[in-house]
């Protein structure tokens, strides 16, 4: 009897500490790739800057603890925060149902959309570049552009992102018909555009324009429609364990106030040079 009560008391204690220790964050761990311009970047002086990283200082700021910021492999950046590596994902990353099995979202930072680039020199039939697709609810037409576009890429060799929603996406659209090379970084992707071993790609849009604002991106263009929905969910958010069910409240509110009184909208037009931010709800 003794031992049980003994037995008793120290589990309650344990899980008391536990949930002291999950609700008492004076110091967070966020990780981001550094390698997605204008969302995460490395500067020349190897200091972590971008979209994610300002948008994170404010976050931190907000919710009263000190933040650092540290570079991951995108593809293992989920199972890193699942083990504790780190507290927090900001990357870019995209809530989606299936990251929601493994970890938990704030509500979207960002919105965005994604779209393929070719190499120039292919002349490729023309494609509206502006029009838009979003493969949450694809009607008549929007097939239309949708099948026009698999054609034109029918044994093409295109470039994505390793364990990213646009790999899913690209396969899903463009697999039996095209070869897809997936690579572990976007640097490297854009590495082999530029020298001519892949025709093309998919990625977010941003990330695109920043390679083709640079000398490496003058043979390459965008083609085809912008893409959003479906498996790229309803927007970018902070990635945060399950279990810590106040930090990604916590979040939420300091995203909120962000929003209402335009400091994500500032941001994201330093970053993006348009306005990013999501919308405010009521």
């Amino acid at each position: 009897m003794y031992k049980s009560i003994l037995l008793a008391s120290f589990i309650a204690l344990a899980l008391n500490q536990a949930d002291a220790q999950a609700t008492d964050h004076k110091a967070l761990t966020i990780a981001t790739e550094g390698a997605s311009p204008p969302w995460d970047m490395i500067d020349t002086e190897g200091k972590l800057v971008g979209y994610d990283i300002d948008v994170g200082n404010e976050l931190c700021r907000r919710i009263a603890v000190e933040c650092t910021f540290v570079a991951q492999d995108w593809d293992g950046m989920i199972p890193a925060l699942t083990v504790g590596k780190f507290d927090a994902i900001m990357s870019g990353m995209a809530i989606t149902e299936k990251r929601k099995k493994s970890i938990a979202f704030s509500q979207p930072y960002a919105g965005g959309f994604n779209q393929l680039v070719m190499r120039k020199d292919l002349q490729l039939p023309a494609t509206d570049i502006k029009a838009k697709v979003n493969l949450t609810s694809i009607g008549t037409a929007q097939r239309a552009i949708l099948e026009q576009l698999q054609s034109a890429l029918s044994g093409r060799t295109l470039g994505v992102l390793r364990s990213s929603n646009s790999e899913a996406v690209l396969n899903e659209l463009f697999g039996k018909v095209a070869t897809i090379r997936s690579y572990d970084t976007q640097d490297n992707l854009h590495l082999d555009l530029a020298a001519g071993r892949i025709d093309g790609g998919l990625a977010d849009y941003f990330t695109w324009k920043a390679f083709l604002d640079g000398k490496d991106g003058e043979t390459a263009a965008f083609y085809g429609p912008e893409l959003s929905g479906g498996l790229w969910g309803p927007g970018v958010g902070v990635g945060i364990r399950k279990q810590d069910t106040d930090l990604v409240a916590a979040f939420d509110k300091a995203i909120d106030d962000c929003v209402r009184d335009g400091t994500l909208k500032a941001l994201s037009l330093k970053w993006f040079g348009m306005d990013v931010s999501p919308s405010v709800t009521p």
